[in-house]
């Protein structure tokens, strides 16, 4: 894999992006910076990310590899797990990126001083803080195999995002794309009325 840096200009903008710069952001540039060492940046849907977290971090796989909800090449599974799977269409190739468990477990003065004063005592604002930028560096700064592992991907590419009718929920009147729409009593539903009708 060759390494491809992103530019600090690129990260200025990702920062500004997302609302300000922090470890979860950290992790999703340089999630974008792996995945863009694979593969092109995503134009229109030629990669897929597949996210199993909603932390800041996807804000940068957003931003940096042009996977968007938007589009529908962006994948949200909320599994809590700072994990990224990266498509390509035109070949199928496919790579699963984890952040590495061990990465903080490193004997680190300034950092360990911290957490033990943060396990008898609440940290001072100016002390996470600095936790938080002590955690932003070290994951910038991490040679990219040390910060993920690399794993197998596993089931089919996911499909192209489809545009469906939209119908109008028999409730409250607004409309829904047709495939979240739910069928109760013969009347179509958005999934919040759905709920509330089988919660009576």
């Amino acid at each position: 894999m060759t390494r491809n840096p992103i530019g600090e200009k690129l990260i200025q903008q990702t920062i500004n992006f997302h609302g300000h710069s922090c470890p979860g952001l950290a992790i999703g540039i340089r999630a974008a910076e792996l995945a863009l060492a694979e593969f092109d940046r995503a134009s229109d849907e030629e990669m897929v990310a597949v996210v199993e977290t909603d932390m800041c971090g996807v804000d940068a796989i957003q931003f940096l590899t042009g996977c968007t909800f938007g589009k529908g090449n962006l994948i949200h599974l909320d599994y809590g797990k700072s994990a990224f799977t990266f498509y390509r269409r035109s070949d199928e190739k496919a790579i699963r990126i984890v952040l590495n468990p061990d990465l903080f477990r490193e004997p680190d003065s300034e950092l360990d001083t911290l957490r033990e004063k943060m396990s008898r005592e609440k940290l001072t604002p100016e002390e996470e803080s600095q936790m938080r930028e002590i955690r932003r560096k070290r994951i910038m700064e991490a040679g990219l195999e040390e910060l993920f592992e690399i794993k197998p991907v596993q089931g089919p590419i996911p499909k192209k995002a489809r545009i469906l009718q939209s119908l109008t929920c028999a409730s409250c009147g607004e409309t829904t794309m047709e495939s979240r729409t739910r069928q109760f009593l013969a009347r179509t539903l958005c999934i919040p009325c759905f709920e509330a009708e089988e919660k009576r």
